[in-house]
């Protein structure tokens, strides 16, 4: 439009700008307002019972009975496209796992397989095959590694005046050549994944972050915590009780060179018989050698189950992820069903848990 005789045209566009309105007599549909508003408020969200209405109607009048269309209309779904966020109890109990997000411990030692090598790609890459396989299931999973097969801080220490400390933070280092390792072997079967460590090493991992680690588990990542806890004279089971309280993970997966937890040595005693079931104040009244006291006190603490099983049966990863019956469960005295041992009744202390197992 033309400008106006003798009005310039910044005048004539103010005269055309309506007079500011309250914001409490702004009509619904005011520009203003909607700018204000979120994305997902323009429009009316429809209910859940409107979709189930919809998705039937499809169903009645195409008969493909999977709520799409089947002529050639350009919509081919009726569903929103984040329907999977709306499961119901009944949906959410029905699925075929028990835990939604473990952290699995693995040892430095089981990652040496025969002992011929530091680290047998044999062992990570069967990791890396049953962590895919449950991990296409829903289930969001972290990762501790120690460091053992190629550098264990407490046996060094003292040699050629090698301080704990020092010895200890080898170790640590060596945990991230593991992780870096167990990464590359899952990434090379298409699993995403990320190593977060205790100490800043930018170059080659992220540094631990609870937020962002549990982002990228809720994103179908597999992180691998590396470092233990990024200080001396802690263990990486302790490191894994820990991780597994900061990322509120279900359970602790510990995955050995050993079946599960015996009465007693194997190696000196054959006598030994391996525990089914067991509780926090027996491993730790009877000194069973499971985790450190360190980390069977924070998983008691913190009421967090500890499963113990062998690495090198072939299935028992993913078994122990889903919540299968494997090696040695260890549980809480809180809400239990109770069992008589073959001593008699338990005290109120000892008292074993074995339900949901």
């Amino acid at each position: 439009m033309a400008a106006a005789a003798g009005v310039p045209p910044s005048s004539l566009l103010r005269l055309r700008l309506p007079s500011p309105q309250p914001a409490a007599s702004l009509p619904s549909s005011s520009p203003a307002l909607l700018r204000r508003r979120p994305l997902l408020s323009l429009a009316a969200a429809p209910s859940r019972a409107s979709f189930a209405a919809a998705a039937t109607a499809a169903d009645s009048s195409n008969g493909n009975g999977n709520g799409s269309y089947s002529g050639n209309g350009s919509q081919a779904s009726l569903m929103p496209p984040f329907s999977g966020l709306m499961l119901d109890e009944s949906s959410r109990s029905k699925r075929p796992y028990k835990w939604q997000r473990v952290l699995l411990k693995v040892s430095g030692e089981a990652l040496a397989g025969d002992h011929t090598e530091n680290i047998d790609p044999k062992v990570t890459m069967a990791i890396a095959r049953e962590v895919a396989s449950v991990t296409k299931l829903g289930v969001e999973v972290a990762i501790v590694v120690g460091g053992g097969n190629i550098f264990r801080g407490a046996s060094w220490a003292g040699c050629s005046g090698l301080d704990r400390s020092s010895a200890d933070y080898i170790g640590m280092m060596a945990t991230v050549m593991n992780a870096i390792f167990l990464q590359a072997t899952m990434e090379s079967i298409g699993i995403p994944t990320r190593v977060q460590t205790a100490f800043r090493i930018s170059e080659v991992a992220e540094p631990y972050i609870r937020r962002r680690a549990i982002r990228h588990l809720e994103k179908g990542r597999v992180v691998i915590f590396a470092a233990g806890t990024g200080n001396p004279f802690f263990t990486t089971d302790t490191a894994a009780a820990l991780r597994c309280a900061e990322i509120n993970a279900e359970v602790v997966l510990k995955a050995t060179n050993v079946d599960g937890v015996y009465d007693a040595n194997p190696k000196h005693n054959p006598n030994a018989r391996i525990l089914e079931t067991v509780s926090y104040n027996e491993v730790i009244s009877r000194d069973l050698s499971v985790m450190d006291m360190t980390a069977v006190t924070l998983c008691q603490e913190n009421n967090i189950p500890v499963v113990v099983f062998n690495l090198q049966n072939t299935g028992n990863i993913a078994k122990a992820i889903v919540g299968e019956k494997v090696g040695t469960f260890i549980g809480c005295t809180r809400n239990l069903e109770y069992r008589e041992s073959t001593e008699g009744s338990l005290d109120q202390e000892d008292k074993i848990l074995v339900s949901e197992w």
